[in-house]
């Protein structure tokens, strides 16, 4: 009983909790409070990212097909084989767009006025006979694709098709013919200060990285249905 007494005696404290304030254990109750809502933001954020990294691809190809789709095979546009009842004869085995035949005959007379002497050297080829000139040649040359198509174009692919094309020379220096050289003739001369009044135009220039350059093909603009089929050729892409 006195050892009883002498416990009695003693204020033993009750059992006491304390909460210390611990400033990471308040962090991470709030990163606990916000997660879904921090999880919802980069989850979209990286649906995002993916979405444009699979798309890029997806829009180079769209600008490639962009640029090419005027069907381009190399180097050279595709042109429709004019209905034969739309050509006409100027000279025997040269046939030409009847739209043009009036201008190409004036410009003619008109050079002959100023002392040049154009000669026709072709005009209107049909698809069957590009395709011989185009093969048959290239076999004989022994010439891959793009090499031939730097000079021929392949079939139905040439501008002599729509019957608005047409290959001149001098009648005075015929060693030119189908050659560079013909630039420095008097008759091409002529053409680069006279040919544009006739609505004729040089189709393949010197800056032209596909196709050689060859001063005696022009063709014609001067009708609706002419700037139609060149629409293509005219644009800059």
């Amino acid at each position: 009983m006195e050892l009883n007494k002498d416990i009695d005696q003693f204020d033993i404290p009750l059992a006491k909790r304390t909460y210390l304030n611990n400033p990471y254990s308040t962090l991470l109750k709030k990163l606990l409070l916000f997660s879904p809502f921090l999880f919802l933001i980069f989850s979209a954020a990286g649906l995002l990212l993916i979405r444009n990294v699979e798309l890029l691809p997806l829009n180079n190809l769209k600008f490639q097909v962009e640029r090419n789709h005027d069907a381009r095979i190399l180097g050279h546009l595709p042109y429709n084989e004019t209905p034969k009842e739309k050509l006409v004869l100027i000279e025997p085995n040269i046939e030409v767009h009847a739209d043009m035949r009036d201008s190409l005959l004036k410009m003619r007379e008109e050079a002959k006025k100023d002392g040049i002497y154009l000669v026709f050297l072709s005009g209107y080829r049909s698809i069957n006979l590009q395709n011989d000139i185009f093969y048959s040649l290239k076999s004989v040359r022994n010439q891959e694709a793009a090499e031939r198509a730097r000079v021929s174009a392949p079939p139905g692919y040439s501008e002599h098709s729509t019957g608005f094309a047409i290959d001149i020379g001098d009648a005075t220096q015929r060693e030119t013919d189908f050659e560079t050289d013909f630039e420095n003739t008097d008759a091409f001369i002529w053409l680069i200060k006279n040919a544009a009044k006739f609505h004729f135009k040089l189709s393949f220039n010197k800056d032209n990285k596909y196709i050689d350059y060859e001063p005696w093909h022009w063709r014609y603009e001067g009708s609706i249905e002419a700037l139609r089929v060149f629409e293509s050729s005219n644009r800059k892409l």
